[in-house]
């Protein structure tokens, strides 16, 4: 495998865990939460962690094909790549969303 699809991989891994680390939107934006009631820092919540892991998935396949491109091997995909691609994705996104929603703090 190249230097160009081990970077994909790894780049796929952080930006899978990227919506569960944070309270930003895509890691950058500032999302207005609701005041939390209690002690309790408020949190995004799941849909739009769900959002973004989405909208991050397709980021990371864009730059994949277009390194794939610039590479001078462009292959056509059917539905089942894409199926096993995001299936992948959400495998990656298990460490941020154990520590987000499995790890308890005190």
């Amino acid at each position: 495998m190249s230097a160009a699809g081990w970077f994909i991989v790894l780049l796929a891994f952080v930006c899978a865990n990227l919506p569960f680390v944070n309270q930003r939107l895509f890691g950058v934006v500032p999302v207005p939460l609701p005041a939390a009631t209690g002690r309790k820092a408020p949190k995004k919540s799941a849909w739009i962690r769900i959002g973004e892991l989405i909208v991050l998935y397709f980021a990371v396949g864009a730059l994949g094909f277009m390194l794939e491109a610039r590479a001078g091997n462009r292959f056509d995909q059917e539905w089942q790549f894409y199926a096993i691609t995001f299936s992948l994705f959400v495998v990656f996104a298990f460490p941020g969303f154990t520590y987000q929603y499995l790890v308890k703090r005190r």
